[in-house]
């Protein structure tokens, strides 16, 4: 494992080190203040969608301890907090009367932030749609786009004056894929019509919403995060080739593309534009330029080829990643090479603006010894291992901004509930006392040391900080 301090020394002197979380599952909460109800709240209390019936009622009481919760941040000399806001405690129907108690929750919490010197890095949506929008056909009902640039109006008049970045969505491939196509994120359904209509409709209200938030504040940097997935064929043989080809169209081309180019890609678009809801002018619009862009990377994916008369695009099934066949305790492959691979890939495939690593974490579910430490090594090589293949990509010319881990504590795990923790401090969800992991510390220690650095170099720019190991 590398020496943090000559790991920290790879990284630019503004380099940003991070800590990420997401409204539903920290804040809690859900019925209070003028809440309005979220798919998530509806999804998490209908049977057999979330391991146990967990939901996101109090999750990590984030709504009442939030102080506490930003001075951990600032103990852990953390630059910058990734949060999202909530769409329901603004608008609690989505569209309508605004909630000023939710917008005062939000002012309260960027003020805590500043106060105590942390970068503020908001993200509108992170998959907690107001339920009302639903009715109406939520992410396949193109007038939610233009709920949504409201929405960013209203966030953007009260609290966008102490912004530092403004991201429109969180990994909208989940809230498309995952929720639309495959049934395992609200609202569950199963329908490639559903899937393609969604992934349009929020193509449409990102760049609905970026040209909001710029007739708001033209002085925000504004950005989106994708998930992308970092994907390899199965075998040098033109079929495999072909299929991950046709993968990386389904999984990152229906983003990548219009967004960044104004255009899907034309083999998808040949087997399913007649499900894409296009109309004159959206593809303009959904190609807004941006600031910066966010890669969320867990996991790598390799794909072989599975076209038959009967199957479905992208016509690929998905295959062991890795040889070390190692994995997280969620079952996820842990691969960082696919880190550099796949930005490699989209920065030679597109004219992409600097990119920030807006979440990169683990699930080990090490918990609290009988000394009251967690121990969690595997968490720390982890990271350990993945930032190292960030400071690589910038080395190789890449403008990367930033760093974030997943997640600064253990919350709700959408339909894993409680069981699947991805925190670098433990949660007590009974208690919700906080403890700081091993892994916390090891962060801890490379962001201050990065900063050390930074801060201390001579007028030649030679590092003046002594050399020391994590232990």
């Amino acid at each position: 494992m590398d020496n943090i301090t000559s790991l920290a020394g790879r990284f630019p002197d503004h380099f940003i080190f991070g800590v990420a979380t997401s409204s539903y599952q920290i804040e809690g909460a859900t019925r209070e203040d003028g809440r309005g109800p979220s798919i998530w709240d509806a999804f998490s209390n209908m049977p057999g969608r979330v391991h146990k019936g967990h939901n996101g009622d109090i999750a990590c009481d984030h709504y009442r301890l939030w102080e506490q919760d930003l001075d951990l941040i600032q103990a852990l000399g953390i630059d910058a907090y990734r949060f999202s806001i909530a769409w329901p405690r603004i608008l609690p129907n989505g569209v309508g009367a605004i909630n000023e108690a939710g917008l005062d929750f939000y002012d309260s919490l960027i003020d805590g932030m500043l106060e105590r010197g942390l970068q503020v890095f908001p993200t509108l949506y992170h998959w907690d749609l107001p339920l009302n929008l639903m009715g109406y056909g939520g992410w396949t009902d193109r007038n939610t786009a233009d709920a949504f640039a409201h929405y960013a109006s209203v966030v953007m008049k009260r609290l966008g004056d102490r912004f530092d970045t403004m991201t429109t969505f969180n990994e909208p491939w989940c809230a498309c894929h995952l929720s639309h196509l495959l049934g395992i994120h609200a609202p569950g359904e199963k329908s490639m019509q559903a899937t393609l209509e969604a992934i349009h409709t929020m193509n449409l209200a990102h760049g609905k919403a970026v040209q909001a938030i710029r007739a708001e504040r033209s002085d925000i940097p504004v950005g989106i995060v994708l998930n992308a997935m970092s994907i390899t064929p199965a075998s040098d043989d033109t079929a495999d080739i072909e299929a991950a080809e046709r993968a990386f169209q389904f999984d990152n081309g229906v983003f990548f593309g219009p967004i960044f180019d104004g255009a899907y890609d034309k083999e998808l678009y040949d087997e399913l534009g007649s499900m894409l809801p296009i109309e004159g002018g959206d593809l303009a619009t959904i190609n807004q330029p941006l600031d910066f862009w966010g890669f969320n990377y867990y996991t790598p994916m390799k794909v072989a080829d599975a076209k038959t008369d009967s199957s479905r695009f992208p016509h690929t099934k998905t295959i062991t990643a890795t040889q070390r066949n190692d994995r997280t305790d969620i079952g996820w492959e842990i691969g960082a090479f696919g880190l550099s691979q796949l930005l490699t890939q989209v920065y030679d495939r597109y004219d992409l603006p600097p990119v920030y690593i807006t979440e990169n974490g683990a699930c080990f579910n090490t918990d609290i010894n009988s000394e009251g430490k967690v121990h969690d090594e595997k968490r720390i090589q982890y990271f350990d291992e993945h930032i190292e293949e960030c400071a690589k990509v910038i080395e190789a010319g890449i403008d990367m901004r930033g760093y974030f881990a997943w997640s600064l504590m253990d919350n709700f795990e959408w339909a894993e509930g409680y069981k699947m923790r991805f925190g670098i401090v433990h949660v007590d969800f009974d208690t919700q006392i906080r403890t700081i992991k091993d892994s916390g510390y090891w962060y801890s220690e490379l962001a201050q040391t990065h900063r050390s650095i930074a801060d201390g170099k001579d007028e030649s720019g030679n590092a003046v900080v002594a050399d020391t190991d994590y232990s």
